[in-house]
């Protein structure tokens, strides 16, 4: 049993009807009748917050349609991936293009359209619906943001409503000119990627998502050199209390976190004989690290 299935014998045996869940879940008439004539499919469970209402009000296990929808759509993901992805729609291309620093337009223009859905288009294209996503999430739970958008843009709560889930449940293959215009457009400011190490930079429309740009890396960098303890310092620099401590003894002091206290010079020295002592360890398990210190066995 997939999903419109469950729907729909559910609605028989309560004598209900397609607008009336329509009417529960807060979304078109519509909307309702794609998803149940399989013209839709099932939205994501993690994008969405219509199956939760759904079940409440057909009176199911609050993830039972949630469930199914997940399979049903693992179903389409496995159909789908024998056919290679399309490129994306050229007016999606022109917007994404457009919100691109002026410095940096021309230079990406010329590699998208040289490869076009290449690896570049993608990264930046699945980067920027993250970030708008991340917001208009947001937008879902708050009712009178909606309500708001509805009367700035002339149409209905639900139909706001259903523009916003359909949009959280696209993806990079299936962005229509639509989305672009209903999202990424007046969200983005602008966006700038790196062409050397890929990082990015997405500035929001402060006006409609306050807040400070959002950077992203995707090269691996070092760790933060951690700083050394000043009483590690100076058991460092003594060569009468560290001369023989080799490279892993080091490490392991390293390592060591006091919350707060400032341990001398003193303390990582006897550390280190404790470290060495064959006492402190079973027989059968002693380190490595005694090994190779030259310390008694």
């Amino acid at each position: 049993m997939d999903v419109c299935l469950l729907i729909k014998q559910r609605l028989q045996e309560l004598g209900l009807e397609q607008k009336d869940l329509a009417s529960a879940a807060e979304v078109t008439e519509s909307y309702i009748s794609q998803l149940l004539t399989r013209k839709k499919l099932p939205p994501a469970p993690d994008r969405t917050d219509i199956y939760d209402k759904m079940a409440t009000f057909l009176k199911l296990p609050s993830d039972r349609l949630s469930k199914l929808a997940a399979l049903q759509r693992t179903e389409e993901l496995k159909r789908n991936l024998a056919d290679p992805p399309a490129p994306l729609f050229r007016e999606v291309r022109e917007i994404i293009l457009r919100k691109c620093v002026p410095d940096r337009e021309k230079q990406i223009r010329a590699i998208l359209e040289k490869q076009p859905f290449g690896e570049l288009e993608r990264l930046v294209t699945q980067k920027l619906l993250d970030v708008v996503k991340r917001v208009a999430k947001e937008e879902l739970n708050s009712e009178n943001g909606l309500h708001l958008v509805a009367r700035l843009t002339g149409r209905s709560y639900e139909q706001v409503r259903v523009n916003l889930l359909e949009f959280l449940d696209t993806d990079i293959i299936n962005l229509s000119p639509q989305n672009c215009v209903s999202f990424l457009d007046p969200l983005i400011e602008t966006w700038d990627v790196d062409l050397t190490t890929f990082s990015m930079e997405v500035v929001l429309n402060r006006r409609l998502a306050p807040g400070d740009p959002k950077r992203f890396e995707f090269v691996e960098r070092p760790p933060d050199p951690v700083e050394l303890e000043p009483g590690l310092r100076a058991f460092l620099n003594d060569s009468s209390l560290s001369g023989t401590a080799s490279k892993e003894e080091v490490d392991f002091l390293k390592k060591l976190r006091f919350d707060g206290k400032r341990p001398t010079s003193l303390y990582y020295y006897r550390e280190l004989q404790n470290l060495r002592d064959p006492i402190h360890f079973g027989a059968e398990k002693r380190s490595s690290i005694q090994d190779s210190s030259g310390g008694a066995k």
